[in-house]
């Protein structure tokens, strides 16, 4: 796994960081796992979107971290309009 020119371990332990301040931030309230498959997941896809507009954010820990930050709030905001709260 190589995203953003972050390594797996890397990527493992900015997510948990990227989750825990999604959660923060959009006051939810989740446990470390969760805020670690968010902030993975939420990197991922967000690099995904990015790359099928043909744009990016950079390489490295602080573009994983942010694209990962927002990719979280996404997730929470879609999780929380699918369950209607």
């Amino acid at each position: 796994m190589d995203v953003n020119g972050v390594g797996m371990i890397t990527a493992i332990v900015i997510g948990g960081i990227a989750g825990w301040l999604a959660e923060k931030f959009m006051r939810s309230d989740m446990g470390i796992v969760m805020n670690i498959v968010l902030g993975i997941a939420g990197a991922v896809i967000l690099n995904a979107i990015l790359a099928a507009l043909d744009t990016g954010f950079g390489q490295g820990v602080f573009a994983y971290l942010i694209t990962a930050v927002i990719g979280s709030c996404l997730l929470i905001a879609g999780g929380r309009a699918i369950r209607g709260r």
